[in-house]
């Protein structure tokens, strides 16, 4: 019966806090690294995001390493708190 429990609570999700402006700083490389090679930014950085590939990401300005520092679930945070404006001390 525990596990029924514990199927309907709502469980925190928390990793360790990173820089905000470092995520927002590699992510605008990124996004400029996609331009210079003629890539629609927005899709292969989704692209990334939901698949997990690098190979959506060019090693140009060495953008593929830059964006591999940060687990996924960190930039998705970092996105949607950016997007809703809310400021990182408020969560």
């Amino acid at each position: 019966m525990s596990i029924l429990k514990s199927l309907d609570e709502t469980m925190l999700f928390n990793f360790d806090e990173r820089s905000n402006k470092d995520i927002k700083e590699t992510l605008s490389i990124v996004y400029q690294a996609l331009e210079e090679k003629s890539y629609n930014p927005v899709n292969q950085i989704v692209g990334f995001l939901l698949s997990g590939d690098p190979a959506y990401i060019p090693r140009h300005k060495d953008a593929r390493n830059l964006i591999r520092r940060f687990e996924r679930d960190e930039i998705m945070e970092e996105l949607l708190r950016s997007y809703l404006a809310i400021d990182s001390e408020d969560k």
